[in-house]
């Protein structure tokens, strides 16, 4: 679970982290007061939504970047007045951007110099690794890309822990020095601990900066939880509800159901993520773009799969229906009582494709044969996924 950037600085404090003074504005007029409270400029404003990118982004309203100085609360207000209710256009977001809904205003120290810091899970090693460099801002991916040696990591044993010796080995990595290095040592220490004890799955500063007072300070923010996690931290679950942007996605998670938004038309059911990811892949040979990643799981019952189908139907970008099912603990009965259920109740305008494979397969072919609904359906992959693309380019 990703969470918006003021949420990872309120977490980050809580363990010591170097986090410039700043709150979380809704309104114009808030963002403001928020400058008001902070007394003396310069400072920060800076779209919350869940891409990277904001610096460099663009608004569909004109309005450009995601991030911006403002030297008094005068043009806080004016600045945050163009960015709130605004669809802001990322790298990362594609062409349809995230809305914005709300602004961090934050003291701007000025900055000397810009790190990077990280630690995220290494699936080869199994274990955390912490990675710094001398060479942080908003160009890090070229660096990685074009300068991988320049991003330097540690493998830490998550039984023993992060030793001081390697958060100071790390700090001499990223080009510190005296005071500074004593500084990165302990801020590093400081971010095991919170991505240890809240089960993050990713934490990363960039920058880190060295800022006019001779201090470190957190520029900016990443955290992303594992969401098996969870029930060990409340507090953190709490904001799964504010981080979640998609409706259909709020919707879908209430019914027990994992729902990711994407870019294409065609809407796609299927029970596992490993089938999910395969049936994407198909839809893409043949010339389609899925419209989602729904996934009803193993266990889901007869109204989960209504549930679903209702959700489909709600992107008005869905030209069709590819459902997608190997019976196992999910029969293929189930799922055809579902299918015909939920074609009854929300009357979808686009054609359906079922594929379906397993336990019970018969008995759930049967089902979409007597319901006599126009339901197209497929043996083979292949087969019904180009019947997916095609149908998706029928006119309408």
């Amino acid at each position: 679970m990703n969470v918006f950037e003021y949420q990872a600085r309120s977490l980050l404090a809580r363990y010591g982290m170097p986090i410039p003074a700043g709150d979380v504005a809704t309104t114009p007029e808030e963002a403001r007061q928020v400058a008001v409270v902070l007394t003396d400029g310069p400072f920060v404003v800076k779209s919350q939504i869940l891409a990277g990118g904001r610096g460099k982004g663009r608004f569909l309203n004109g309005f450009v970047g995601g991030v911006r100085l403002c030297s008094d609360a005068n043009q806080v207000e004016e600045v945050a007045r163009a960015m709130l209710g605004g669809v802001l256009v990322t790298r990362q977001t594609g062409p349809e951007g995230r809305r914005v809904d709300r602004v961090l205003v934050a003291k701007a120290p000025r900055i000397l110099r810009e790190l990077y810091l990280a630690i995220l899970i290494d699936r080869e090693c199994r274990c955390p690794v912490v990675m710094g460099s001398a060479r942080g801002g908003v160009d890090i991916e070229e660096v990685a890309r074009e300068d991988p040696e320049a991003i330097h990591r540690i493998r830490v044993d998550p039984q023993m822990g992060l030793w001081p010796y390697q958060a100071r080995e790390l700090g001499l990595r990223m080009g510190l020095r005296g005071p500074l290095l004593l500084q990165a040592a302990d801020a590093i220490a400081r971010l095991y601990h919170f991505f240890c004890d809240c089960d993050a799955s990713l934490a990363e500063i960039n920058p880190l900066a060295v800022v006019e007072d001779g201090k470190l300070a957190v520029i900016d923010a990443k955290v992303s939880f594992d969401e098996n996690g969870l029930f060990r931290h409340p507090e953190i679950a709490r904001y799964r509800t504010e981080v979640i942007e998609d409706g259909r996605e709020a919707e879908a998670t209430k019914a027990g159901l994992n729902y990711v938004g994407l870019s294409g038309d065609i809407g796609c059911m299927v029970n596992g993520a490993g089938l999910a990811m395969a049936t994407m892949d198909i839809l893409h040979r043949y010339g389609g773009t899925p419209a989602n990643f729904l996934d009803v799981g193993g266990g889901a019952d007869q109204d989960q799969v209504t549930k679903g189908f209702g959700i489909l139907m709600k992107d008005p970008r869905v030209r069709a229906i590819f459902v997608h099912i190997f019976g196992g603990i999910l029969r293929c009965d189930v799922i055809a009582r579902g299918i015909v259920d939920a074609v009854s109740q929300v009357m979808p305008k686009v054609p359906i494709v079922v594929r379906l494979q397993g336990t019970n397969l018969e008995e759930g072919r049967a089902i979409l044969r007597r319901s006599g609904m126009s339901i197209r359906t497929a043996d083979d992959l292949a087969d019904a996924a180009q019947m997916a693309v095609a149908a998706a380019k029928e006119p309408r």
